[in-house]
């Protein structure tokens, strides 16, 4: 898709129609209280849309709409073939409308547009075409048995499930999720962060367009102690999964502990390693991998690289070309396609990541922040025990720790209560290897900065989650519950194995 200027981006803006209630049972509906809260664009402080505030009783009656549309199988008893169909549908509706889906996920969140036209849209419609294709491709399977049973292993949805959407992707984590569970044929109560709604409610919109039928795909805004804590503590819904800090993350085990012991699948928070040993090759092309890990989303990205492990010997010159690539990183206008670094989400999510910085003892470059912009930010740390080594900071800054030997590199990536994704950067093939399998996280790309792509499982170990994993056939997993049975095939006059 071939960019346009900032002005058409911004008279697109202006032009748009914003959603601004719940959308239930296939229609738009207010809050039951008539509550609504403003969602804001960070980069400039205007007021998008007031949008319907949902609370416990809109989620008992999403619930219960997803339940009837579960229990009577207008989607869950649909054949596989029909129901690809169907996502693969919303998959054309939303290329159709990738241009407006993107300016609008850009004023909601100050992502820039660049990022929104070129990965999120793009990336969101390509995940729903993958899940909705492997629809009709996975088969349950037959154990293998003794020669009097038979033993059948289904998979069958788990029912109603909660998603509770991040703000940092809004549109491509709301993807993440409904496409496999969608696929597996349960029904979904969609909670979008408070911050960004507004996509959300638009593909709900695009999803009965293409035939989804009612109560299938429901999606309620709202703050999180009203709408999200009610989703987690509901006595029908089946399964929560949750992407998110970890501190948020971890209500969610006590709600369901509290409720009814409802499933949860949790993806949390990071932070991440890129490990440079002294034998790296080609240190322009690793400074290129370490900024974009750093600075892309502007760090609000739970797999960004926040720790940069370097060794000694190689320090001096990476932090120059790092520098040097960081200025590439201009901070502007979010609609302006030449932007790489847009506006933070939120006022609170910009003091939060200001407080980061005054932390800073030796900033390399970088540092400024203003009215909701944070420049591509460089410090470098005494070790792994600073504050800026230890918390996620969710911002584009970049911690140095040096290194002095492979295995204090390896030590030092591991010294973290998170597991999320790791970067390796060596030129010794047994290196590579021998790192990528001690580093404790989830993804580990070995001379890059990546998380894999739609066919790769995604997920993390310790504080950065678990239970499930996002991506890949794995994906569906979550979704669907195993169900054996056992049939008795022993010929009446013998003797049938109990």
């Amino acid at each position: 898709m071939d960019l346009l200027t900032r002005e058409e981006y911004r008279a697109i803006a202006a032009g748009l129609t914003l959603p601004d209630a719940a959308f239930v049972d296939g229609a738009f509906r207010p809050a039951a209280s008539g509550r609504t809260f403003a969602t804001v664009n960070p980069a400039t402080g205007a007021t998008l849309a007031e949008i319907a505030a949902c609370g416990a009783e809109d989620v008992d009656f999403a619930v219960r709409k997803a339940r009837d549309a579960f229990e009577d199988g207008r989607w869950a008893c649909l054949h596989p073939g029909a129901r690809k169909e169907v996502l693969i549908r919303l998959a054309r509706l939303m290329a159709r409308n990738a241009r407006e889906l993107a300016v609008m996920e850009s004023i909601d969140s100050g992502k820039p547009i660049f990022d929104c036209e070129t990965v999120d849209i793009p990336e969101a419609i390509h995940c729903l075409k993958w899940h909705a294709e492997a629809i009709d491709k996975i088969y349950d399977q037959v154990s293998p048995a003794s020669d009097d049973h038979l033993a059948l292993i289904l998979r069958e949805p788990v029912g109603v499930v909660g998603l509770v959407i991040p703000w940092n992707f809004p549109l491509l984590m709301l993807a993440w999720k409904i496409a496999p569970a969608l696929a597996a044929g349960c029904s979904v109560i969609v909670k979008p962060a408070e911050e960004t709604p507004l996509t959300a409610l638009r593909v709900a919109e695009l999803a009965m367009e293409a035939g989804l039928p009612r109560g299938v795909l429901n999606v309620l805004p709202g703050l999180g102690p009203e709408a999200g804590e009610p989703i987690g503590r509901h006595m029908d819904i089946d399964m929560v999964s949750f992407t998110g800090s970890t501190e948020t993350g971890k209500r969610f085990l006590a709600y369901a502990a509290e409720s009814n012991a409802k499933e949860v699948v949790l993806e949390m928070g990071g932070k991440n390693p890129a490990i440079v040993l002294e034998d790296a090759e080609n240190l322009d092309r690793v400074a290129q991998h370490v900024v974009q890990g750093a600075f892309w989303n502007m760090g609000e990205n739970c797999s960004a690289v926040s720790r940069l492990i370097v060794h000694r010997d190689v320090k001096a010159e990476l932090l120059d070309r790092i520098a040097a690539h960081a200025r590439e990183w201009n901070v502007g206008d979010p609609l302006d396609p030449a932007t790489r670094l847009g506006a933070l989400v939120s006022p609170a999510h910009f003091a939060k990541v200001c407080f980061y910085l005054e932390q800073a003892e030796t900033v390399v470059f970088g540092g400024k922040a203003k009215g909701g912009f944070v420049e591509a930010t460089v410090v470098e740390l005494p070790g792994n025990d600073h504050r800026l080594a230890r918390e996620e900071i969710f911002g584009p800054v970049l911690s140095v720790i040096e290194v002095g030997s492979f295995d204090e590199a390896i030590r030092v990536a591991n010294d973290t209560e998170f597991g999320l994704t790791a970067s390796l950067f060596t030129g010794n093939v047994k290196r590579a290897l021998r790192g990528a399998r001690a580093i404790r996280a989830g993804t580990v790309s070995v001379n890059s900065y990546g998380e894999g792509d739609i066919t790769t499982p995604f997920g993390g170990f310790g504080q950065s989650g678990f239970g499930g994993r996002d991506n890949g056939l794995a994906a569906h997993d979550q979704y669907t519950r195993l169900k054996t049975i056992w049939i008795d095939l022993a010929d009446d006059a013998g003797e049938a194995v109990d």
